[in-house]
C-alpha cells in the first residue's frame, strides 16, 4: 500500500470522529425543568390579594371625607357666635379629633364662645358653652400678672382662682394681721391672654361678686393682689 493511499484512508477514518466531536460540541445543554410548588405559588397569591385589600382600605380612609363647622374670622371669649363667624369644610377627619359636624351648625349660632376662636380652625363642642360668662350680679376685674406670678397651669375659661391681697413692701405691723390671715376675693377666670412682647405679662379677666369686685380692682391698682389657683370643687 503506497503512503498515498495510507494518507487518505486516515483523513477518511478521522472525519466521522470530527463531526461527532463537533455535533457535541454545538448541542444545547439540557434544561430541567423546575417542579412548582403549588405551596410556593398560594402563599404567593395570597400576599397579593393582601397588598391589594390593604391599598383598597387605604384609599378608602383617604376617600373619606366629613363635612365640619370652621371659624370664618376672629372671636373673642363670651362673644356670641352669629353665622358669619363660622363656615363649613369637607375634611379626611381622623376619629381622634373632636369637631362639630356640619350639620349642628345652626345649634352652635347664638352660643358663646368659651375660648378665643381662631379662623381656619375646626370647631370643637367644647369651645363653645351656653352659659354666660359674665353672670347677673358679677363684674369683671382684669388683672396684669408679671411672668413670675404666671401660674406654670394654662388659665383657662371657668376656672376657679382666689384673689389674694399681700400687704406691700414696708407695710407697718398694723397693716399686717397674722392671726387672721390674707384677705382673700374668690373669682372665676374668663379670659387670660397671652404674654405681652417685650414684659411677658399676662392680662386676666376675672369675674368676681359685685362686692367683691371694687376691692379687687383697688388691690390690683395699689399692686397687692396676687391670683392663686383654686381646688378643683372651690374650696
Amino acid at each position: 500500500m503506497s503512503r498515498t493511499q495510507v494518507r487518505t484512508d486516515t483523513q477518511l477514518s478521522s472525519r466521522p470522529q470530527q463531526q461527532e466531536q463537533v455535533a457535541r460540541a454545538v448541542t444545547p445543554p439540557r434544561v430541567s425543568a423546575r417542579r412548582r410548588r403549588p405551596g410556593v405559588i398560594a402563599l404567593s397569591l395570597a400576599l397579593v390579594a393582601a397588598g391589594g385589600a390593604g391599598v383598597a382600605v387605604l384609599l378608602l380612609q383617604v376617600g373619606h371625607r366629613t363635612e365640619v363647622v370652621t371659624v370664618a374670622r376672629d372671636v373673642q371669649v363670651g362673644q356670641v357666635l352669629t353665622e358669619a363667624d363660622l363656615g363649613t369644610a369637607s375634611v379626611a377627619l381622623d376619629p381622634a379629633v373632636e369637631a362639630v359636624r356640619a350639620s349642628a351648625l345652626d345649634q352652635v349660632v347664638g352660643k358663646r364662645a368659651a375660648v378665643e376662636l381662631k379662623p381656619g380652625s375646626l370647631l370643637a363642642d367644647s369651645q363653645v358653652t351656653s352659659d354666660v360668662l359674665v353672670k347677673p350680679g358679677e363684674q369683671l376685674v382684669p388683672i396684669g400678672l408679671k411672668p413670675e406670678q404666671v401660674p406654670a397651669t394654662a388659665l383657662v375659661p371657668g376656672q376657679k382662682v382666689l384673689l389674694v391681697h399681700v400687704p406691700a413692701q414696708g407695710a407697718t405691723d398694723a397693716e399686717k394681721d397674722p392671726d387672721s390671715g390674707p384677705e382673700t376675693v374668690p373669682g372665676r377666670v374668663v379670659k387670660a391672654s397671652g404674654a405681652a412682647p417685650g414684659t411677658g405679662v399676662v392680662v386676666v379677666d376675672v369675674a368676681t361678686s359685685a362686692t367683691d369686685g371694687p376691692t379687687a380692682a383697688a388691690w390690683v391698682a395699689a399692686g397687692t393682689l396676687r391670683l392663686v389657683l383654686a381646688a378643683a370643687d372651690g374650696r
